[in-house]
């Protein structure tokens, strides 16, 4: 059976469409979309409200146990169920609450279900900052309605996969929290440099040239050519992600030739929220493109750091803090080349660099494994989905 979904839901609403009134630190809590993850919540890095403003605001959700919360400004479509209401939170408009008949339909098959209609409600949404879907586009969706023992068998074979995928994704987090905990080991806290090793900046070592924005009026190729176009959200993991690189074609990269980079280059993002991070260009993209918001490091030098080392060195949390300290937070955060320039740089002899890379390549080998498993669940999912809700 089809049905409308405010036919199915007690409400639908979203949350404050006023800048949250927070403080630095409490137990109230204001979350937004950057909160919100398919089947999680994380609470790593909300707002945080006086007492009062939070009394304030969460009269407008009122949020339970067994509501869904959908993104719907920004990155839009992606769904997770309240399971636990000992933190008290409310949310910001980036944020719909959705409360189900549950004598209708199952929390955790409509939050399903939702998931599944992710690229619908991109393709709906509309913006031109940010983009992003109304309340009565949600309202008016149109859902699958089975019986509800039908309902509970989806959720459980939904929901085993799940699990794995989680289970898969913590692996990979222990890994990484591996690799972090043998760098200070080796290598100290870089800020405080409490073993004492040579220092400099990074203008000592490394040229900082800037990326290239693709020119007005053009924009990426609809098939796959011979000019990658990285963006700074392909850079994580101390890597570039190959699931969704974006291309240019001819006619584009003569307009952006001289800004390309090598295998082997460092990355590292200057602009906007995922500012910060670095990372080594593999060698598949030598001559790619780079976009406007990132920038590389060219040894100019006899190496005396290895690309891996100073990754994980500008990834670690004392440097983080450091840029963050010195990034320009009005509007777009940005992280001038200058300032990147004058960053403070560790030189630790050479064997103990090498000696920390061995340890992250024989790491990935058991990470590769892991991610290998992780993207049949993930494909399995998908399949699935496409079953049950078309």
């Amino acid at each position: 059976m089809m049905a409308r979904l405010g036919d199915v839901c007690a409400k639908i609403t979203d949350g404050s469409h006023n800048p949250p009134q927070g403080i630095s630190c409490s137990e109230y809590l204001m979350l937004s979309s950057k909160n919100i993850y398919d089947d999680d919540i994380s609470f790593d890095d909300p707002r945080y409200l006086s007492k009062e403003n939070y009394e304030t605001e969460n009269k407008r959700t009122q949020i339970s146990a067994g509501d869904i919360l959908l993104t719907i400004v920004g990155t839009v479509g992606r769904a997770a169920v309240v399971s636990k209401t000992e933190k008290k939170i409310c949310l910001q408009r980036s944020v719909a609450v959705i409360k189900p008949k549950q004598e209708l339909i199952d929390s955790r098959f409509l939050m399903y279900q939702l998931q599944s209609m992710r690229t619908h409600l991109e393709q709906e949404a509309r913006g031109v900052a940010q983009k992003g879907i109304y309340l009565r586009q949600v309202e008016n969706l149109q859902i699958k309605v089975p019986s509800r023992g039908e309902q509970l068998q989806v959720v459980s074979n939904l929901d085993q996969i799940s699990e794995l995928i989680s289970l898969r994704k913590q692996q990979l987090a222990k890994l990484d929290e591996l690799v972090k905990s043998r760098f200070i080991e080796l290598f100290g806290d870089p800020k405080l440099n409490d073993k004492g090793w040579d220092s400099g900046v990074v203008a000592d070592h490394f040229d900082v040239k800037g990326g290239k924005r693709i020119p007005k009026g053009m924009g990426y190729s609809d098939k796959i050519t011979n000019h990658p176009y990285l963006r700074a959200t392909d850079m994580k993991n101390e890597t570039i992600l190959e699931d969704d690189i974006h291309y240019i074609d001819e006619d584009v990269f003569q307009h952006i030739k001289r800004y390309t980079v090598k295998g082997g280059d460092i990355y590292l993002t200057n602009v906007g929220v995922n500012l910060g991070m670095a990372g080594v260009i593999p060698q598949k993209f030598d001559g790619a493109s780079l976009t406007e918001n990132a920038v590389k490091l060219v040894p100019k030098t006899e190496k005396v750091i290895d690309g891996l080392f100073l990754a994980h060195y500008i990834n670690s949390p004392g440097i983080q803090e450091y840029i963050n300290e010195r990034k320009m937070s009005v509007g777009v955060p940005k992280l001038a080349i200058f300032r990147i320039e004058t960053m403070p740089l560790l030189i630790p002899p050479m064997d103990i660099q090498q000696d920390f890379n061995t340890f992250v390549e024989q790491t990935d080998k058991s990470k590769l494994a892991i991610q290998e498993s992780l993207a049949e669940l993930e494909t399995l999912k998908k399949a699935l989905m496409q079953k049950y809700f078309g």
